[in-house]
């Protein structure tokens, strides 16, 4: 039984620790013995049991709604508890979010209306397209282009990496529109799967099996009200977007981490070693003791960041940063520590912690990776000085 203490911090209000037990509930009825092999027709699955347990609103806003805006801190408790219970259920939902995130901050009312139900009642899937082969961390260095040619746009280029290509019924894409040079020039779009021009170049394998395609586009015509906000605000919807999203994946990593810190004290309870329980060993508790505070340190300043941008900051970009940088590389050691102390079981395919130990490496590259978080957090910092 994962910890629940850190529902009474003071981050949270009742609806938050009310949505976490009853989300608990439903993942434990309903996301074990899910069968990953064919992971398109999974994440399809998955989205379907996600709406119909009415989880999905949480993902994207009530375009009915003008007030209405994503509540960070339900985001990471939905990513924190999927991604305790199945790591391909935390994406499905997370991919909704993230897919359809710009139109929830930045879509004028017919975009909302359009695109966000949506997402909310799981009839489609959204994607977030904004790496390419030259550029993954380096956004202002998009190359894919968006020429203007009468009431429309003409998309060229090439996407990769991007989560949930395939099987998505939309992309949100980021392309240059030459209003001026780097990060000043792009704009965002939202392109429907299965146009003229647009393909799936290819299928990207990973050690945690994921939906994940390479996206051509060639001559592809979208019409010019597909744009998302103004020309030239791309580079800032996309860091928007991220600035809400990015915490909600050091939710992620801290639901893996406390899944390994569950399945470790199962394991040195039960597992007899020299004739006493293994957790009678001093090195153990050791062990132990390391992952419950890597644990209860991520989830502190997941639930910060979150908490700043629920109570109106604009920009929680350092927070963010922190959160994803130190949830992300502790979630790793806290799982390498728990595939240690399970032994050979901890690298048998199928076994939970070996399913974790694949799960939670990406989490340290997506979104911006590690190293680029401490660039972040270092000049955030002295511009604060």
């Amino acid at each position: 039984m994962a910890d629940k203490t850190f529902l009474d911090w003071p981050f949270f209000e009742d609806r938050h620790r009310d949505l976490a037990q009853k989300l608990d509930v439903w993942a434990t009825a309903h996301l074990h013995g899910i069968d990953h092999h064919n992971v398109d027709e999974a994440c399809r699955a998955l989205v379907r049991m996600l709406a119909a347990g009415g989880w999905l609103v949480h993902a994207a806003i009530d375009p009915a709604r003008p007030d209405a805006r994503l509540d960070v801190r339900s985001l990471c408790l939905i990513r924190e508890t999927l991604a305790r219970h199945d790591g391909l259920a935390d994406f499905a939902f997370a991919m909704q979010g993230l897919g359809s995130g710009a139109i929830s901050l930045f879509g004028n009312p017919a975009q909302r209306t359009e695109w966000l139900p949506q997402i909310r009642n799981g009839s489609a899937l959204a994607a977030f397209a904004l790496t390419e082969p030259q550029s993954g961390s380096d956004v202002a260095n998009i190359a894919l282009t968006a020429r203007r040619d009468g009431d429309d746009y003409i998309l060229d280029g090439e996407k990769t990496w991007i989560s949930n290509g395939g099987i998505a019924g939309f992309y949100v894409l980021f392309a240059r529109t030459g209003d001026a040079p780097g990060a000043r020039g792009l704009s965002a779009f939202i392109v429907p799967a299965g146009i003229a021009g647009f393909t799936i170049a290819e299928r990207i394998e990973t050690i945690a099996p994921h939906p994940l395609a390479r996206l051509k586009f060639e001559n592809c015509r979208i019409p010019a009200h597909a744009m998302i906000g103004a020309s030239g605000e791309g580079f800032k919807i996309a860091m928007s977007v991220l600035d809400v999203f990015r915490a909600t994946v050091a939710a992620a990593a801290l639901g893996f981490a406390r899944r390994a810190l569950d399945e470790t004290l199962n394991r040195v309870q039960e597992r007899q070693l020299f004739g006493a329980p293994l957790f009678d060993l001093q090195m153990v508790q050791g062990h132990v003791a390391d992952m419950a505070l890597d644990v209860d340190a991520s989830a502190l300043l997941v639930y910060r960041a979150a908490w700043l941008k629920d109570s109106g900051a604009a920009r929680v970009s350092r927070e963010a940063a922190m959160a994803k940088l130190f949830a992300t590389d502790h979630a790793q050691t806290v799982i390498d520590k728990a595939v240690q102390i399970h032994g050979g079981d901890g690298v048998r395919s199928g076994h939970i912690v070996e399913s974790l130990y694949r799960e939670i490496r990406a989490l340290r590259i997506y979104e911006g990776a590690s190293d680029v978080q401490k660039t972040i957090i270092a000049r955030q910092t002295l511009a604060q000085k």
